[in-house]
């Protein structure tokens, strides 16, 4: 069975405008011999699933857990990679990672997802389970279509497989029509998908409401969040988990805040991911990676419980226990591995390295130190979409309608007080819709900080002009560097196409000022 995955992600790989020899060989899989069965869908449909997965955290994957808020007021990345220069305006079209990845990878899924659409026919199924398939190759075509707007504007459509000649001809659609086609995705996935998938880890169509939801709010269409929120609601499906810090941990993965969500398993054959290495904290000389960290900026944006003043003597002491949650802080507890248990007295002890060496993220970590995967093990899931997001994406929604300001804040009110550990002082229902979404912007930052969502939020708000220059200090309060000290470049808000790309096609104009 293994090999016969292999032999397909070898040919789901391999060009669409390969020539095939009349006599095919009868000891692996071809064209011309594939797909016979069921099976063979099940395997194609896995190959579009296994590039979601990141194994390597150099690549920053397509969601990243949280290494995007490296770009971001929310962490520091140590070195000079895509994504320490897309946080402080020193990125290029022709950097790697970042800037080439999440375009090859989303390129990826869409030929994948095409691929399987187009083999459907070819095997006999019953019409249930054909649309079933159908709908989750709609709905991965349409994440990677909505990373790729997010990220670029408008890159060119795609909706059949084309040979490498008309791969070089493309041209970009404009960002409306990359939308549109994210939408027409999604809406087949919903039509075509139940509450419930046969397989966890799979598509369902809430997870496909949810995704809509977000598509529409990455494009400010705040009538269209507001109805595709209450179509995700009207399912009774979903509810915020009862604990903040239970969340994000491995006994309680696909639990009932989580909509969408990426599978990882310890393995041998790179089922795991790296973000324990590079984004986990040590004890004593013991070190992990640390190679993204939260920063002070991040830290002070945490309010207190009861909404006083933080006491500057004491600045960690009544504060919102999410900053805890979220992120190793002096005074953290840790179960031992090294040691029977650790209280990190003077912070986390980060690589030597990282000039940053007091915080560290807590979240999607294992929280026993004696059970830390090897490298490239971690089995932690990586949320892509939970209930919270439905909640604050409608709250938002309704305060940028400016319809039901006193409802938007109810709904803001039941992320800070809605579960067993976190309960902060509410907000009052009399606000403005000025205030109201300050408050809004502000709570998602927290409640999703180190998840990757920061980054676009900044960008889909415009708002890095109001957060830049930002200085990022060391624990000595040194100054490790100046994030775009002139001030926020505008045209940041979108990516530039890779360099590379654009050498293969010179018909994909470059994004302005790139």
């Amino acid at each position: 069975m293994l090999k016969r995955l292999i032999y397909l992600l070898l040919l789901l790989g391999a060009s669409g405008c390969a020539d095939y020899l009349e006599v095919f060989p009868e000891d692996k899989i071809t064209s011309a011999r594939f797909p016979e069965n069921e099976t063979d869908i099940q395997y194609t449909l896995n190959g579009v699933y296994s590039l979601l997965k990141e194994n390597s955290i150099y690549n920053e994957g397509l969601f990243g857990f949280g290494v995007l808020d490296g770009a971001t007021p929310n962490a520091f990345n140590w070195g000079n990679g895509p994504i320490a220069k897309a946080g402080n305006g020193q990125l290029s079209s022709s950097d790697g990672d970042l800037v080439t990845y999440r375009w090859t990878r989303a390129y990826a899924i869409i030929f994948r997802a095409n691929y399987l659409l187009k083999i459907l026919d070819e095997v006999d199924l019953p019409a249930d389970r054909k649309k079933m398939y159908a709908g989750e190759a709609h709905f991965l075509r349409g994440l990677a279509y909505s990373l790729l707007a997010d990220t670029y504007g408008g890159v060119p459509i795609i909706t059949s497989a084309i040979s490498a000649d008309e791969a070089k001809n493309l041209v970009r659609a404009s960002l409306e029509e990359t939308w549109a086609q994210v939408i027409a995705d999604y809406d087949v996935a919903i039509s075509n998908l139940e509450l419930k998938a046969p397989q966890t880890g799979r598509a369902t169509k809430g997870a496909a409401m949810a995704m809509k939801m977000r598509a529409w709010l990455y494009q400010n269409k705040y009538d269209k969040v507001l109805e595709t929120a209450n179509q995700v609601e009207a399912l009774n499906q979903y509810a915020l988990f009862p604990s903040y810090e239970g969340l994000f941990k491995k006994e309680n993965e696909n639990n009932e805040e989580v909509i969408f969500d990426i599978q990882y398993i310890r393995g041998e054959n790179n089922q795991g991911s790296f973000h324990d290495q590079y984004c986990g904290t040590g004890t004593g000389s013991f070190t992990r990676g640390s190679r993204y960290v939260p920063t002070d900026d991040l830290v002070d944006a945490y309010e207190t419980i009861d909404g006083s003043p933080v006491d500057p003597n004491d600045k960690f002491r009544n504060r919102d226990p999410r900053l805890e949650f979220t992120i190793v802080i002096p005074g953290s507890y840790i179960l031992g591995f090294r040691f029977p248990n650790y209280i990190y007295s003077g912070g986390a002890f980060n690589h030597p390295g990282n000039r940053l060496k007091h915080l560290s993220c807590r979240k999607y970590r294992e929280n026993n130190m004696a059970e830390l995967p090897v490298s490239g093990q971690s089995e932690i899931n990586n949320i892509v979409m939970r209930y919270a997001d439905v909640l604050l994406s409608k709250a938002e929604a309704m305060i940028e309608l400016n319809q039901d300001i006193p409802g938007a804040i109810a709904l803001i009110n039941r992320v800070r007080t809605g579960r067993a550990d976190v309960k902060i002082s509410t907000l009052p229902a009399g606000l403005s819709q000025a205030e109201a979404r300050q408050k809004l912007r502000h709570e998602r930052r927290i409640e999703f900080a180190l998840e990757g969502l920061y980054w676009s939020d900044i960008r889909r708000w415009k708002i890095g002009k109001d957060i830049y220059p930002l200085t990022i200090k060391d624990h000595l309060g040194g100054i490790i560097e100046t994030r775009f000290p002139a001030g926020y470049l505008e045209y940041y808000n979108l990516l530039p196409i890779p360099v590379s790309e654009i050498s293969l096609n010179p018909g994909l104009n470059q994004n302005p000022n790139w």
